[in-house]
């Protein structure tokens, strides 16, 4: 413990420095905890300085910030300042245990309440898979807030993204189909069989890379909250009996005025055929596919990724 007299002394110099004072702003790294209604609060964290302000919305629904980490390599050189924020339930965010918080509508206005926390305005609103589902929904709300929209692989429709992992489904062999229907008629979608033919799937539709993956991307799915993602999605990619089973927007995309971006993969679990369609529906908007990634093709096709990602954040295109 410091004597009194060191103290003095120490708190002199840390004033002499401009380091104290009733109105010194704490630095942080970037980070704010934004409250929310309900008395939760959810994690943000600035990266950069820049007039071009991006807010990022992970996937899941029910996993974390962690695997855009890749972004710090592009968007700060290129002068665009980005936000990370795990949603609520999620990464360093607030997880309570109520289960009538996890709705599409809530999240939508915890989005918004985030931007009014962080000051955006005139902001990039990313969305990446259920983030990109998160991002339609706020823009077709909110969108005044917008200045330019990304949807990252993400289709329109829960329907129809389903008939397409159905398809990917019939790809796989005969033994493989049958693993999974067994287990999953028992129920069981967490024996080591039916997890072993979902990582030959996650191999060729989620990440293209051989293993051991990215660190943030295996850090992302340690720290997941499968609560939220067997609610609102359901178990996995060829089992989706959640809340949001039945979500469409499709009719809904000629709404969405601000200029758009929307990605996606040749090799995602997201048909690329839809990605096209929803760039066709949005007005103006422009289309890109990978002809190598897949559902996180910002890792297995990177390069071009940020190639295409970053002119249109800078607005170019």
């Amino acid at each position: 413990m410091l004597a009194r007299r060191e103290f003095l002394s120490a708190a002199a110099s840390a004033a002499a420095l401009g380091l104290g004072g009733a109105h010194a702003e704490v630095k942080t790294g970037g980070v704010r905890m934004i409250s929310i209604p309900g008395g939760y609060r959810v994690w943000t964290k600035r990266i950069g300085r820049s007039p071009i302000k991006v807010l990022l919305l992970h996937g899941g629904p029910g996993f974390s910030h962690d695997y855009f980490e890749c972004f710090e390599d592009f968007l700060p050189e290129a002068g665009i300042e980005f936000y990370y924020y795990d949603q609520l339930g999620c990464g360093n965010s607030d997880r309570p245990n109520d289960d009538k918080l996890w709705t599409i509508p809530r999240y939508v206005d915890e989005v918004e309440t985030v931007r009014q926390g962080l000051g955006l305005d005139d902001f990039i609103l990313y969305g990446h898979s259920w983030g990109g589902m998160l991002a339609i929904e706020y823009a077709l709300k909110y969108q005044r807030h917008l200045r330019r929209l990304v949807i990252s692989d993400m289709t329109a429709s829960i329907p129809d993204y389903v008939r397409h992992a159905n398809e990917i489904r019939h790809t796989l062999s005969a033994a493989d189909q049958a693993t999974l229907t067994r287990y999953e008629n028992l129920r069981k979608t967490d024996a080591a069989p039916y997890q072993a033919v979902m990582n030959r799937v996650y191999a060729e539709h989620i990440l293209r890379l051989p293993q051991p993956w990215p660190e943030p991307v295996t850090r992302v799915f340690a720290k997941a909250n499968f609560h939220i993602y067997n609610l609102m999605q359901g178990p996995n990619e060829f089992m989706i009996d959640g809340t949001f089973k039945n979500w469409d927007r499709w009719a809904d995309l000629p709404r969405i005025k601000v200029p758009t971006l929307v990605m996606g993969a040749k090799f995602d679990e997201m048909d690329p055929e839809q990605i096209r369609r929803e760039g066709k529906l949005i007005p103006g908007a422009r289309t890109w596919i990978s002809g190598k990634g897949s559902h996180l093709c910002m890792y297995d096709d990177q390069e071009a990724y940020f190639a295409a990602l970053v002119p249109f954040l800078k607005g170019r295109t």
